[in-house]
């Protein structure tokens, strides 16, 4: 079992930035690949990034490319999503997730573990 707590949200306005952070503890996170997915009122849950167990491989959806990096810190057992440029359509609540395997996994459903969110409103 992994479990997976998530924090740094907040309020901002467009064109500001925040980092968020994905704490986890259970088994050696190394193992693990890890992924930011996000939600928002009315929509489904998607993909945002993701980075592989090595910290090596990153993978990104297109409408955030350049704005948000994905990174890690295995041994702080921690992931972090910095969050630059951010636009009002990035609002909605922030989850990390944890997968054993690649991290080329896009959906919410090749995911094992989540974090509770973590709310990101960005005002225009």
């Amino acid at each position: 079992q992994v479990q997976l707590v998530d924090s740094g949200g907040g309020l901002v306005q467009a064109g500001g930035s925040l980092r968020l952070s994905c704490a986890a503890s259970g088994r050696t996170f190394s193992y693990y690949a890890a992924g930011w997915f996000r939600q928002a009122p009315g929509k489904e849950r998607e993909f945002v990034a993701s980075i592989s167990p090595g910290g090596t491989s990153t993978y990104y959806r297109d409408s955030v490319k350049g704005r948000f990096t994905i990174s890690r810190d295995n041994a702080k057992n921690t992931v972090y999503l910095q969050m630059n440029s951010l636009k009002p359509e990035d609002t909605a609540v922030y989850y990390c997730a944890a997968r054993s395997g690649s991290n080329y996994a896009y959906t919410p459903s090749q995911y094992d573990y989540w974090g509770q969110g973590t709310q990101v409103t960005v005002s225009s």
